[in-house]
């Protein structure tokens, strides 16, 4: 039987183009809308095609908000999608589309997240620039650089810039570190490693010391030099379990010459700790770690 149903979706056509004297006037042209065709269905295969297409829909509306695409312009969702159909036994076009979706991947997230790096640094990432630099490479244009003196530039400016941001934002957390670290040296209770790790015994433990590859259970509490608590097992309620290496390599380093029931105040250069990355809120980069260790026991 013949069936005969009305697309929901009009094409429109022409839907961003303006008269250069509708743009003098900064008014905008109304979208000449096609004339809706109708579908007809003449065979079961047109009906299960026709269902399948719209079945395929399922869920797409959700994917396009995703991609923060203006859901009012789906006439012109329609347009691009059947003008890709249309060509797409085309190279040049698959070529072209490919170039459109790789520069929405840059522009989305590449882009966005090498600017907020080299914030706070000498440098800026200059979005017409890095376009040129990115198309003059796919056209193999070494005028100034070939790829690789560029990679090399990049990656040296690049370190040199994470250098300087961090020592505008973070080098007097690191000077307030490596100052608390000579001072307390000075401490005749307080013992300095060749590593740069010092520590206290608060209490003398007799038990056996742990191997880097035993499971110890532990309480701890750390502090920021300024006395701020950022993790405690003894607020948790409940101590800790996991191997030394785990752990950042201060804590490895103590914790495999203390001896079963000991009690230590260790004090973590950064570079022991979480060195220039930092962890979290609370621990910034560079930052020197105090901690309260108390060994329970080896787990078995």
């Amino acid at each position: 039987m013949k069936k005969t149903i009305c697309v929901a979706l009009a094409l429109v056509a022409g839907a961003s183009l303006f008269t250069a004297e509708a743009a003098k006037k900064k008014t905008v042209q109304k979208p000449v809308e096609e004339k809706v065709q109708a579908v007809q269905l003449t065979s079961s295969s047109d009906s299960v095609s026709y269902a399948a297409g719209m079945t395929m829909t399922n869920g797409l509306l959700n994917y396009l908000l995703q991609q923060k695409m203006d859901t009012t312009m789906m006439a012109d969702f329609v347009r691009g999608f059947m003008d890709a159909v249309k060509t797409a036994d085309d190279p040049r076009m698959k070529a072209y589309m490919t170039g459109q979706n790789i520069a929405q991947q840059l522009n989305e997230r590449m882009l966005p997240s090498l600017k907020t790096e080299f914030q706070d640094s000498p440098d800026s990432i200059m979005a017409d620039v890095l376009y040129r630099g990115f198309t003059d490479a796919m056209l193999n244009d070494t005028t100034i650089f070939t790829l690789q003196k560029a990679e090399d530039y990049f990656s040296a400016r690049q370190k040199a810039d994470k250098a300087a941001r961090d020592e505008k934002l973070y080098g007097a957390n690191r000077e307030a570190g490596i100052k608390f670290l000579e001072e307390n040296a000075k401490n005749d209770s307080v013992i300095t490693l060749p590593s740069g790790l010092q520590y206290k015994v608060l209490v003398k433990g007799s038990g056996a010391v742990p191997q880097s590859s035993d499971k110890v259970k532990v309480h701890y509490e750390g502090r920021l030099i300024d006395g701020k608590v950022f993790d405690s097992s003894y607020q948790r309620g409940e101590p800790s379990e996991f191997t030394p290496t785990q752990v950042i390599r201060g804590w490895t380093e103590a914790l495999t010459m203390m001896p079963v029931g000991s009690k230590w105040q260790l004090y973590i250069p950064y570079e022991l700790a979480y060195g220039e990355r930092g962890a979290g809120a609370d621990i910034k980069p560079y930052s020197m770690l105090i901690f309260d260790v108390e060994l329970l026991e080896i787990v078995k």
